[in-house]
């Protein structure tokens, strides 16, 4: 049997008590995300002080962007009131594609079709004069086509409606943490 003795223990004491410090010095680093902003806002207000522009998509594809800009409003601003000033104006470019991963053997048809998001987004003061954040969004969703063309045609809307979301999301995010830190553009 063995036994530990008092080095060991204070060994241990030691380094129990270096990782405790070095936690507790790094959680200063660390701000919630939708906590109060630096400025002293509130996230939600500062979100919803973002004005979004309609999203230039090319020709036959219009669709994805009328639905990420309904998106966009609605997790920036939720409540649907104009009573936040607008202080951002976010301004968005985008493209989809479409690829056919499985193809049936059997009848030549697409059996699956994955819908690519690429989305440009900036944040610009009101006047345009000032870029806060850029960035580039991405994402993917799938979805089965199937012999009745009407039910292949939901399925793909579908999808860019989910894509749209994700796509939202993750512009939310970026928007979000760049305004945590930063003061209004009026102080």
């Amino acid at each position: 049997m063995m036994r530990f003795g008092t080095r060991e223990a204070a060994s241990r004491l030691v380094r129990l008590s270096l990782v405790a410090g070095l936690a507790l010095s790094v959680s200063a680093c660390f701000r919630p995300l939708y906590g109060p902003t630096a400025s002293g806002e509130s996230m939600q207000v500062a979100l919803a002080a973002v004005q979004v522009d309609d999203v230039v998509m090319a020709q036959d594809q219009e669709r994805l962007g009328h639905y990420l800009r309904s998106e966009l409003i609605f997790a920036l601003d939720g409540s649907g009131q104009n009573a936040t000033p607008k202080r951002y104006k976010l301004k968005l470019q985008g493209s989809e594609t479409v690829t056919t991963p499985i193809v049936s053997s059997t009848t030549a048809r697409a059996e699956a079709g994955t819908l690519i998001g690429t989305i440009n987004f900036s944040l610009e003061s009101l006047d345009g004069r000032k870029v806060i954040t850029d960035g580039v969004a991405t994402s993917t969703a799938t979805y089965d086509r199937s012999t009745q063309r009407f039910a292949s045609l939901r399925a793909a809307r579908d999808a860019e409606i989910r894509l749209a979301k994700v796509l939202s999301d993750q512009i939310k995010t970026r928007i979000a943490s760049v305004l945590a830190v930063i003061k209004p553009s009026g102080s």
